[in-house]
């Protein structure tokens, strides 16, 4: 088993993946859909992830511009995809 990686780096890289896909942590927790927990383990689930240097690069190219979704290598896609979907939701 591999070591996770430093978590203030991580919590960054989730942080930034958030801002690139315009997925609304603060209004996600708000609106009771992202709990302190769930956001601890997608954290940790970032921890973990072998595509840091990857997903490094991809939020550099991506930094200025939004995108619908998360890449696929991103352990986090799906949960970003969800939250982004629930809020939306929410709005209508």
């Amino acid at each position: 088993m591999k070591p996770l990686g430093e978590t203030n780096s991580h919590f960054w890289l989730a942080q930034r993946m958030a801002k690139a896909t315009d997925t609304d942590l603060v209004a996600a927790m708000e609106k009771a859909e992202l709990s302190q927990e769930d956001w601890a383990e997608m954290v940790l689930e970032c921890r973990g992830c072998d595509w840091t240097k990857g997903c490094k690069r991809w939020l550099n190219l991506h930094e200025r511009t939004s995108v619908p979704k998360a890449p696929k290598a991103c352990v986090n896609q799906n949960r970003f995809m969800a939250l982004k979907s629930a809020l939306e939701e929410l709005e209508q």
